[in-house]
């Protein structure tokens, strides 16, 4: 009898919620178990209607059965950033996920592009030197390493900029804090949520353990030019240009522009046959106003 796939995912956010959604139902026994945690339940309705089994994680709230919850599990996700201490998962529970990891038939770390720096407009590939310009980045390359550190590696997906429904430039402008920040040459990397969805099925589907893919669109761009898009398909004129030195920034919101740098994502369409349904922010902004309607 074939065994029932069963994802036990560590932080059911925006983006694994959305996997989440496209596995259930989907699969040789039925549909695929999920397992996902949150840090409370205040957040888990969604996952809830989905048949999500829910489990409450934080450093405060360690899983007390985690060995048996993962028993059963045939793949693992983690989408928990790493904190000022490091990572929360491997911290608190990295013992049970290597004794588990050579029975998993997958294991993902939802990282960022922010490991590979500034590179002052230049590409880089999976390739790159991983050289991160702020702590984020630092805890970033950190948590890679020891994810890749089990007894089975896991797969890293180096994320662009998210955005999909509820979370684009068209709900920034609809909620009036829409700003066009200029600085000259400065770009981005971004990648719809659907898009990231079918990465990770497709890695899924061709497991490569140590793997890391760049998950990004065809498109680094000037996030102003992303808002005046924006902005001509909801028909309302965009806010002034304010230039880079004179914008009232949080350190935090600064420190995105810190690093510039055009990400290459060939090695997903190569290795894991990915065609973007949204290649660039264009389709994917259209098509998020389109499904409203």
């Amino acid at each position: 009898m074939t065994q029932q796939p069963h994802l036990f995912c560590f932080g059911l956010g925006y983006t694994a919620l959305a996997l989440a959604r496209a596995l259930v139902g989907q699969g040789p026994s039925g549909g695929w178990q999920v397992t996902g945690t949150f840090r409370d339940v205040a957040h888990a309705q969604a996952a809830k209607e989905l048949g999500v089994e829910i489990v409450i994680f934080d450093r405060d709230h360690p899983i007390a059965d985690l060995d048996r919850r993962i028993a059963t599990a045939t793949h693992l996700l983690s989408s928990v950033p790493p904190d000022e201490t490091g990572d929360p998962v491997l911290d608190m529970h990295g013992a049970a996920i290597a004794r588990a990891a050579p029975q998993l038939q997958w294991i993902g770390y939802l990282s960022t592009t922010g490991v590979y720096g500034d590179r002052q407009g230049d590409w880089v590939d999976e390739s790159s030197a991983l050289t991160p310009s702020g702590e984020r980045g630092r805890r970033r390359l950190a948590a890679e390493t020891a994810w890749l550190d089990l007894p089975q590696p896991a797969h890293l997906f180096r994320l662009a900029g998210i955005y999909g429904p509820g979370r684009s430039a068209l709900d920034t402008v609809r909620s009036g804090k829409a700003r066009r920040v200029v600085k000259p040459g400065q770009v981005f990397s971004r990648i719809h949520r659907d898009d990231i969805v079918q990465v990770l099925r497709a890695s899924i589907a061709r497991p490569n353990p140590g793997a890391a893919y760049n998950v990004c669109d065809d498109d680094a761009a000037d996030p102003a030019e992303v808002i005046t898009y924006a902005c001509a398909l909801l028909n309302v004129a965009p806010p002034p240009v304010v230039p880079y030195a004179e914008a009232q920034l949080s350190p935090m919101a600064r420190s995105f522009y810190d690093d510039n740098k055009r990400v290459r994502n060939d090695r997903i369409k190569r290795e894991l046959g990915v065609v973007l349904k949204y290649p660039d922010y264009r389709a994917g902004l259209g098509a998020l106003l389109a499904a409203e309607s």
